[in-house]
């Protein structure tokens, strides 16, 4: 990768890390979907005595390899979910950011780095690409919790739309830096590999 392609990574991912900061702390987005318990302190302490470990629990118990027809009985008779559990959970709002920082900075690398291997010769094309990359990114997780876990349509949708405009915010910066366009054309007819239009 050469210094402007990095440049354009590190903006890319400074764009992606503005918006889903402002999608989630100045708009209504980030909490899309999710729902206070009310009166929750039973809850809670039923869950300090059932729960002995932090974890990821599905409910009803399903073990693996029981009857599906079984499994959908199960379902449809009681109630069912998902829970994330910390009996005490050591957070860091500042670490989380920096993660985050560093995930969405990933992203942004590897995607200028697809699109400098593009003959995306225009603005419009450039953006098109980071758009296309990004519906994949934003679809690739969130249709298939919705699907076989019950997350909430809104929070999903929600959810895929900053996923989305964010790539669309790095797509901008990488199209006005001009990543990608005719020199892939040039490097490859000089390596005798052929590109169509």
């Amino acid at each position: 990768m050469n210094t402007r392609i990095l440049l354009a990574g590190a903006l890319g991912g400074l764009a992606i890390f503005v918006w889903t900061s402002i999608a989630h702390m100045a708009l209504p987005l980030g909490e899309a979907g999710i729902k206070q318990i009310d009166n929750e302190q039973p809850l809670l302490s039923s869950m300090q005595t059932t729960l002995k470990a932090p974890g990821f629990y599905m409910f009803p118990n399903m073990p693996p390899g029981n009857d599906m027809t079984q499994n959908q009985k199960q379902l449809a008779g009681g109630p069912s979910g998902l829970l994330i559990y910390f009996p005490k959970r050591d957070f860091s709002f500042g670490q989380s950011l920096a993660y985050e920082f560093v995930t969405e900075l990933a992203q942004a690398l590897i995607a200028v780095y697809l699109l400098s291997l593009t003959n995306a010769g225009t603005f419009a094309r450039r953006l098109g690409f980071y758009a296309l990359l990004g519906l994949i990114a934003a679809i690739a997780t969130n249709v298939s919790y919705l699907n076989w876990y019950g997350f909430p349509m809104v929070y999903t949708l929600s959810y895929m739309f900053t996923a989305w405009v964010g790539y669309l915010c790095a797509g901008l910066v990488a199209a006005a830096m001009k990543i990608g366009g005719p020199k892939v054309r040039v490097a490859a007819a000089a390596e005798g590999i052929p590109m169509h239009a």
